[in-house]
């Protein structure tokens, strides 16, 4: 075991020298290989062919400028990505993001998570991920369309049905994708399933917005099942008020817990009385405005500027559904204090590395992002499958699958978890899960 911990480390190493400052990349590959070495040793093979550092590295980085021009006449640039990672079990899959943080590092870390969330999955996808510092808040229609249709007019020569299906992400929804689908159509004239979350007017899938938080839920209650925990009327701590969010939210009080919280960028919501999902929808969904306007109906429902303390209510489950790095050490240890028993990730990563360590060593049972926020990706496979088919699901149908991949994504991690002998760490049995299928494929396909 010693030589592949070296090996890893050495990759660690490279990966370091070439890329100093890309810190969020840096931390997802720490993460990976520590979690991964009981598979190295299983399989000597992979070093010998270097797969880790193939792995690693993108197939293709792509980087364009993005001019537009905004209400005022005025010509505005921004820079667009797309990074597509790896190709082994299909077509590159992945989301954009539209938000001022946008940078090459965050894009690698989260297409090297999507490697591993693609593949726990089952279906025929592989991992890729794009976007832009382009923040459409505070942007009309015809500026956010005016810069989706500029983004394309570069993007378009890069992906495709098979070859790469972008989906949406923070700062890209239904209206984004929807003028980024109308520019590909009108440069390529071909209507085909190159991108996901569309509308269900124009090859949309059912059950495509509720997917991650859904998704969110049926894999936390198979956590739940194996710790003898049932999750109705436990208290439940959710941050975020996007679509994860709100359909982790929803899901949750369906199954009968009680959501006390919701945030957004500007503060944080606290409801003693349950989250008034109705009213949530209204503010985030319909008048996309600020969620402090939840207090002026509900005034038993206190108002917190500043995200940071919603972790500092008292909850047995905490879901963290906003953006990445948003659970640090500080709010581990308030949530253990308080009596925290699951934490599982509807967000990309949004949980330190300390903060993660901290759990396992208090026993708190952890649900890592890439297994349990797959929800979102599978049901974008699954609309893949029916623009192929010319057909639409109900949305039963596509909700009955998207259960039963997340129950099949549970079973995959924890089965790792048993075979390399890391029973109870949800996360080092995601990684080793998703990476051997990956990198079994890769083995096969020689040296590309």
């Amino acid at each position: 075991m010693a030589d592949m911990k070296a090996y890893a480390k050495k990759v660690l190493a490279g990966i370091e020298a070439k890329d100093p400052d890309q810190k969020e990349f840096q931390n997802t590959a720490k993460e990976i290989l520590q979690s991964i070495i009981p598979v190295l040793e299983a399989h000597p093979e992979y070093k010998e062919e270097k797969l880790l550092e193939r792995f690693f590295e993108p197939e293709r980085v792509v980087m364009f400028r993005v001019p537009w021009v905004d209400d005022k006449g005025e010509l505005q640039v921004n820079r667009g990505f797309r990074v597509q990672m790896n190709s082994a079990i299909g077509p590159y899959k992945g989301g954009l993001r539209f938000h001022p943080s946008v940078n090459l590092s965050i894009l690698k870390f989260l297409a090297t998570e999507q490697i591993l969330k693609n593949a726990l999955s089952g279906l025929p996808i592989g991992g890729g991920k794009g976007g832009s510092d382009f923040d459409p808040k505070g942007k009309s229609d015809n500026e956010v369309m005016r810069f989706c249709q500029s983004f394309m007019t570069e993007l378009y020569r890069h992906i495709g049905a098979d070859i790469d299906v972008p989906a949406g992400d923070i700062g890209v929804g239904g209206r984004e994708i929807g003028y980024l689908y109308g520019q590909y159509k009108r440069i390529t004239g071909l209507y085909e399933g190159v991108l996901t979350g569309k509308g269900l007017t124009f090859g949309g899938s059912l059950a495509r917005t509720e997917a991650t938080g859904y998704g969110l839920l049926y894999f936390t209650s198979n956590v739940l099942r194996d710790a003898g925990i049932d999750i109705k009327d436990k208290t439940v701590v959710v941050s975020g008020a996007g679509n994860v969010a709100i359909y982790a939210i929803e899901k949750a009080q369906q199954m009968g817990a009680k959501v006390v919280t919701c945030s957004d960028s500007s503060g944080y919501v606290y409801d003693p009385d349950g989250i008034d999902l109705a009213l949530v929808k209204d503010i985030k969904e319909v008048r996309r405005a600020r969620i402090k306007e939840y207090v002026k109906k509900h005034k038993k429902a206190e108002y917190h500027e500043g995200c940071k303390g919603v972790w500092n209510v008292p909850c047995d489950i905490a879901l963290p559904c906003a953006t990445q790095n948003e659970l640090d050490l500080d709010a581990a240890k308030e949530l253990v204090k308080n009596g925290v028993k699951v934490v599982c990730e509807g967000a990309n990563m949004p949980s330190t590395l300390d903060a993660i360590a901290y759990f396992q060593k208090h026993k708190v049972k952890f649900g890592p992002a890439k297994a349990a926020n797959a929800g979102g990706v599978s049901v974008s496979a699954l609309e893949m499958s029916q623009n192929s088919e010319r057909l639409s699901w109900t949305f039963e149908e596509v909700d009955n699958y998207l259960k039963r991949i997340m129950d099949d994504i549970y079973k995959k991690t924890t089965a790792a978890c048993e075979e390399y002998g890391a029973k109870g760490d949800l996360l080092a049995g995601a990684n080793m899960a998703g990476f051997v299928k990956v990198a079994n494929a890769m083995h096969a396909q020689g040296w590309v």
